[in-house]
């Protein structure tokens, strides 16, 4: 049964992530704005309601360690496993103007939330002020792409499936959703079937939530990335990881941080200094070279293959 499970769940992200891409990329055409914009707002949000309704659920189970290694170790995946995997595929080319916004908000964002982890809780006043910064970033967000995208007259690439069919607006929500709604059922039949083995191993609560919930509630943003890359649409790849880690840092334990306050375990620290470093070489990379090479996407992989292998022998 648990194999049945992993295959369905693994046929359900790999379609999912297809359709979710495909009619993205026609949303964006039909609201004249860049498929970055729909990668960081929409996609990004869709696929981090995995890590919401896992953070949540573990604070009211009495378990914040989950919850917090939920999302540092999914903010870790999505840097350096998700855009290695992508850029391997195809290297990622930057639009500094886009990328210097939003790694603004994304080192802001990793900044609260180093020096709230490192304090070891996050009260619901925090909290608060999480949210309304990401409600701001999402304002701003929206109306720069907008004044770019009309300044520049930046075309916005054909789908595959519109090619053969005219799909209608209507129909390219739709498909969005129905996609989000794949990728998201998918991801959930494999983070239960591999939660159920890692608890029989008796691994610790914090590790769980670091890999085995991290990357799984992380697959869709890499399954998304991946078809992303396919479709040489690297903006939604980037876009879909920047805004995803964005949501991560405020939304995601801001919310949960109103609801019931957390407190981080100091088991963790080392953990949110790694996520840190991951970030901060990502706008490096982003702002020195423009690009994210093939070269690079390997040195992202093997960088978290040397997490996971450090996290392993803890």
């Amino acid at each position: 049964m648990f194999y049945i499970g992993f295959l369905v769940g693994l046929f359900l992200l790999i379609a999912g992530g297809d359709i979710l891409v495909s009619g993205s990329i026609i949303i964006a055409r039909r609201l004249h704005v860049s498929p970055l914009l729909i990668g960081l707002l929409l996609i990004g949000f869709g696929t981090s309601l995995p890590e919401l309704s896992t953070s949540v659920l573990a604070v009211f189970r009495g378990a914040p360690g989950l919850a917090v290694g939920n999302v540092i170790g999914s903010n870790v995946a999505n840097i350096l496993l998700v855009l290695g995997v992508a850029a391997i595929l195809k290297p990622i080319q930057l639009n500094q103007d886009a990328f210097k916004r939003d790694a603004l908000f994304l080192g802001l964002s990793t900044v609260i939330l180093l020096i709230s982890l490192l304090k070891g809780h996050i009260s619901w006043e925090l909290g608060a002020l999480m949210c309304m910064t990401l409600a701001f970033y999402i304002y701003h967000t929206y109306k720069t792409d907008k004044v770019h995208v009309k300044k520049l007259n930046l075309p916005v690439s054909h789908v595959a499936i519109e090619k053969r069919f005219y799909i209608s607006t209507t129909l390219a929500i739709i498909l969005t959703i129905s996609g989000l709604i794949l990728v998201l059922t998918g991801a959930h039949f494999l983070v239960n079937c591999t939660i159920i083995i890692a608890g029989h191993l008796g691994i610790s609560e914090a590790v769980i939530g670091l890999t085995v919930v991290a990357l799984g509630t992380s697959l869709p943003e890499l399954i998304t990335s991946i078809m992303a890359s396919i479709k040489q649409e690297s903006d939604v790849a980037l876009g879909n990881v920047i805004g995803s880690n964005i949501y991560n840092a405020l939304l995601i334990l801001g919310a949960t941080a109103l609801v019931m306050p957390i407190t981080a375990p100091a088991s963790v620290q080392t953990d949110v200094i790694v996520m840190t470093a991951a970030t901060a070489l990502l706008l490096f990379v982003g702002f020195f070279n423009g690009c994210i090479g093939r070269k690079m996407g390997i040195f992202f992989l093997l960088s978290y293959c040397a997490y996971i292998f450090y996290l392993g022998i803890q």
